[in-house]
């Protein structure tokens, strides 16, 4: 009797084979949970995250160093200024500290505030602004505090040295280009959350309008509950004429804004991306299926018995089947921002950049901007910005890493909690960089700052 050529598989042999299939599920079992473990420790900043710690990633670290450091700012020039003789009833204080640069600066910075109870950041941010820069940068700004009451001595700043000893300009409400009555009315109404967005926006608008007059290139808008990176200035600089080339790069003439802060929040998996998601899964486990059997065919040596030990169908089901979709989904699940972050350098932002805690329009812009403000009236500075730049086809321009983060978890819109509040934080209080706090306070002046300079080189290499 002849042997048939092809005999079946032995028991012995298919326990063997099903022996491995089952020692290659386990070895990816406790790999994928090491990955699973990292991820947890790696993305609890990412709000995009499953394994996002809302209370570790809310909490602060570098803003913190940087507070002490504005504190210790504004202790040294309040120690250091002379008696200083309060104004009466100017709009404007300060007078001899008027623009008086031969040429105009460079930068307009303006930063509106109003007294929150409980509460205070503005002078922090004032210190964590004008901290560490040398006499040359401080030249280049007119800096504009503007202290938006009908009553200044409301505002507990208003009576403390410092700020008309830092401040180019101190703004109050002019009686002879606004109506003080009306924005009297605006503090005092009852209806806290309409009268707060029309003068909110009026503020807004008032404290631009002075800036454009100053007549620097740009206007730097800043809310008065940041805390500003040391290198901001630098930063803000180098994104600047960044900005300014890629936008001819793209044949346009003009831009609108560049965004100094945003928040990782909005930037996870978009949902109507989904069948983009999907079609590049089955595009990864396909590639990966044709691989392994091209391997097997092509590359292992001509052994069936080898073939069948190493890449046998049910490992490569395994593979392709249960490993691959699982890693898939962990990729999801460590967050966009840490899988796919945004790179260093200036990117166009149209969607999904939030809010307005600093924003730099080029002064040709401005004339444009309030004359869409005041025909609103009433709104949210944000929401109408990006509103104005939809209609008109706007380039916004966005600098990564962001220079600025906002600190100021009181807001000064009263209770801005949700029905539903998430993490059981206000509006206010999840308006966070949480890339901003990684920064090293020793290493951020030149590390940092080397960073820029290496991708601006880059930059002007490719062009």
């Amino acid at each position: 009797m002849r042997l048939l050529s092809h005999r079946p598989v032995s028991s012995s042999s298919s326990f063997s084979l099903r022996s491995h299939t089952v020692h290659v599920l386990l070895v990816f079992l406790f790999l994928y949970l090491l990955l699973v473990q990292y991820a947890r420790m790696r993305c609890f900043r990412d709000p995009t995250s499953l394994f996002f710690d809302p209370n570790r990633g809310y909490r602060p670290a570098y803003s913190t160093v940087r507070a002490e450091q504005a504190n210790a700012f504004i202790d040294k020039a309040n120690s250091d200024a002379a008696a200083h003789k309060l104004p009466q009833g100017s709009h404007k204080v300060a007078e001899e500290k008027k623009l008086e640069h031969e040429k105009s600066p460079g930068l307009c910075v303006g930063v509106a505030s109003i007294a929150r109870e409980g509460a205070r950041y503005f002078k922090t941010t004032v210190g964590t602004v004008l901290a560490d820069l040398s006499e040359t940068e401080r030249a280049d700004i007119h800096l504009i505090l503007f202290i938006a009451h009908t009553d200044p001595t409301r505002h507990p700043a208003y009576s403390e040295r410092w700020l008309h000893e830092l401040a180019d300009t101190v703004l109050l409400y002019d009686p002879d280009e606004v109506d003080i009555e009306h924005i009297r009315g605006l503090e005092t109404d009852q209806h806290a959350k309409v009268s707060g967005r029309e003068k909110g926006l009026f503020d807004y608008a008032y404290l631009l309008k002075a800036c454009y007059a100053v007549n620097a290139s740009y206007v730097v808008m800043l809310e008065d509950d940041i805390v500003a990176l040391d290198e901001w200035y630098h930063r803000t600089r180098d994104a600047l004429r960044i900005a300014e080339r890629q936008t001819a790069a793209m044949g346009a003439s003009k831009w609108l804004y560049l965004r100094l802060f945003y928040t990782e929040e909005f930037l996870g998996w978009n949902i109507e991306e989904w069948p983009i998601y999907l079609f590049c899964s089955l595009i990864v486990i396909a590639t990966l299926a044709v691989l392994l059997l091209g391997t097997r065919h092509y590359l292992l040596i001509p052994s069936t018995t080898t073939r069948r030990r190493f890449l046998t169908n049910e490992t490569i089901f395994l593979l392709c089947g249960v490993c691959t979709p699982l890693l898939i989904a962990l990729f999801f699940a460590a967050g966009r921002v840490t899988m796919l972050p945004i790179p260093p350098g200036v990117h166009d932002m149209p969607r999904f950049g939030c809010c307005s805690q600093g924003l730099v329009f080029p002064r040709s812009r401005v004339p444009d901007l309030l004359a869409w403000y005041e025909s609103r009236r009433i709104g949210y500075v944000d929401m109408l910005t990006e509103e104005y730049a939809d209609l008109n086809g706007e380039i916004r321009w966005a600098l990564t890493p962001s220079v600025l983060q906002h600190v100021g978890r009181k807001s000064s819109k009263a209770d801005d909690y949700t029905t539903r509040p998430k993490y059981h934080l206000s509006v206010a209080e999840r308006l966070w960089n949480f890339a901003f706090e990684t920064n090293d306070a020793k290493a951020a002046r030149w590390g940092l700052f080397s960073e820029v300079l290496v991708l601006y080189i880059m930059f002007e290499l490719s062009i």
